[in-house]
């Protein structure tokens, strides 16, 4: 007989998790309790296959990897949908590749940096395709999957403009200190959390551009504690970790009530499930995975810089690293490659990368000079480890700070330190 003692969702105790409408059903929990359904049937098919497999779960890397590379070559038309979201499929892509290290060869990432070239607009920022208008989402997912390709070779760094960049970051930012998503559009904190994380990335980030963006930030933050899409609204896992992360990058962390995130983050892991919802009430969903996840890191990242940090953990971040994997690898896995949001969904890029990014942050424990790694099942589960602030490996963040550090500021942005 195997050993389930080692998994959460294999103890006696486990079915008390299950949700309590207390004879009041709602819409909200008859979907909840469907949920819970699909995940146990799961758990038990899991425990069923134990006794055989005694190394399960494990992370089905060649299919995963199957499904990513093909992806990198063609599409089915079922994703024109995402025609203007291409620079996206690259970042998802090469960002899952990275974390199963898969190595890319140089001639295809040379192609690769090609293509995103060819998305860049001649005014600067990137756009959802080649001949699209630049919107500030597809400019981050450029700049980051052009982080990852350096790893191959920091030639495909010649593809960014880096003074256009700048003026374009300039002309999406508002008074109020917030950044249109592009021309004539949206403001909100994701805009925010794409210039930030662009221009740091790229060493174009001057006082001209940071000024009065921590001031809109923390306007952001709701009485819950999460961080909503825009001053007045509803927290939300996308949007906390745009908000957080951006304040890390401004070093501005002191404007944000931590225990207050903390206290909403914590809260959202799913008692049963044991993935990450994205708001209060809401279903559980793999990306969330990676958004509510990633934050925990950051949090604890600064705190210890405070004077009283004696309860923090050394080995541990602030949530049930277990019952995430657990959720990720035995209910988020497709059987013919990549992950999805929960049992019965289908699969996508979009998914497989912020499910394997919630991984990496379940494994790796990573605080200044210690580290602690937890695996469940396969020790060959292990991912490289993520870099939380801008979901890129350890090693695509410090290629892009090597190589752009060496530069000086573009002449538009000189003056404007």
């Amino acid at each position: 007989m195997a050993d389930t003692s080692r998994f959460r969702c294999l103890s006696p105790l486990f079915q008390s998790l299950l949700f309590k409408d207390d004879d009041c059903p709602t819409n909200t929990s008859v979907e909840q309790k469907a949920v819970e359904e699909s995940v146990l049937k799961c758990y038990r098919t899991f425990r069923s296959s134990l006794d055989i497999y005694p190394d399960m779960p494990f992370l089905d890397r060649e299919m995963h990897t199957d499904f990513l590379t093909k992806g990198l070559q063609t599409l089915s038309s079922s994703y024109e949908c995402l025609d203007s979201s291409r620079p996206w499929l690259c970042y998802w892509i090469l960002h899952s590749l990275e974390l199963l290290e898969v190595i890319i060869p140089e001639e295809r990432a040379l192609a690769i940096a090609n293509f995103l070239g060819k998305c860049q607009d001649p005014e600067g920022g990137f756009g959802g395709g080649p001949m699209q208008f630049p919107h500030l989402a597809p400019t981050y997912a450029a700049v980051n999957a052009l982080c990852i390709l350096a790893n191959v070779t920091n030639k495909v760094f010649n593809v960014i403009n880096r003074e256009k960049l700048y003026n374009y970051l300039m002309r999406m930012k508002t008074k109020e200190g917030a950044f249109k998503m592009h021309d004539g559009g949206e403001v909100d904190i994701r805009g925010v959390y794409c210039a930030v994380s662009i221009a740091r990335l790229t060493n174009i980030l001057t006082k001209e551009l940071s000024d009065g963006v921590a001031d809109f930030i923390t306007r952001c933050q709701t009485y819950e504690g999460g961080f909503s899409g825009y001053p007045g609204l509803e927290a939300h896992g996308g949007y906390t970790f745009c908000g957080i992360a951006a304040l890390v990058l401004l070093n501005h962390t002191e404007r944000c009530d931590l225990r207050s995130l903390l206290r909403w983050t914590a809260n959202r892991q799913t008692q049963l499930e044991g993935g990450f919802q994205g708001r209060t009430n809401k279903l559980v969903d793999g990306c969330y995975s990676f958004w509510q996840g990633a934050t925990f890191p950051i949090v604890h990242m600064i705190m210890c810089t405070d004077d009283d940090d004696q309860n923090l953990s050394a080995e541990r971040w602030m949530f049930h690293q277990e019952a995430l994997q657990e959720y990720i690898l035995i209910c988020c896995q497709h059987s013919h490659g990549g992950l999805i949001d929960k049992p019965g969904k289908a699969r996508d890029h979009y998914h497989t990368c912020y499910c394997l990014s919630g991984l990496s942050v379940a494994q790796h424990f990573i605080g200044g000079s210690l580290s602690n790694e937890i695996i469940i099942g396969n020790p060959q589960n292990r991912l490289r480890p993520v870099q939380p602030v801008y979901n890129l490996s350890l090693d695509s963040v410090m290629m892009a700070q090597k190589y752009f550090g060496s530069l000086k500021l573009p002449s538009g942005a000189a003056n404007k330190c």
